[in-house]
């Protein structure tokens, strides 16, 4: 799908100029995983970099909080995924086109979530 929401493609073109936030969105496109997860699966990237990039791109909606787990211990945590299966761009003739594929995978986990509800 073409994306036509200017804040939206701006932050689709910021996402693709950084690599950190590239391996993010990579580890977390097919499986939801935790912060932890994430960090220790890219450890090139610390984790206050690891921390803020995550948080940007849940703001800007590129990720999302799959499910939040409570622990025996009383302690929360999320589980990250990407809504993005795959991100295309183009410049032509003064005008940026960005095209945007849905990660199909946690659309369904989400409309299954949704319409098992009682």
């Amino acid at each position: 799908m073409i994306i036509k929401n200017q804040r939206i493609k701006k932050a689709l073109l910021i996402a693709l100029a950084d690599e950190e936030m590239i391996k993010v969105m990579d580890s977390i496109m097919n499986r939801s995983k935790s912060f932890n997860d994430i960090v220790a699966e890219n450890t090139d990237i610390s984790r206050t970099t690891a921390f803020r990039k995550t948080k940007w791109l849940l703001k800007e909606g590129l990720i999302i909080v799959d499910k939040i787990i409570l622990t025996p211990e009383g302690k929360k945590f999320s589980l990250y995924h990407s809504t993005l299966r795959a991100i295309n761009a183009k410049y032509d003739a003064n005008s940026v086109i960005v095209e945007a594929e849905p990660n199909f995978d946690i659309a369904k986990k989400w409309i299954e979530k949704f319409f098992s509800l009682d």
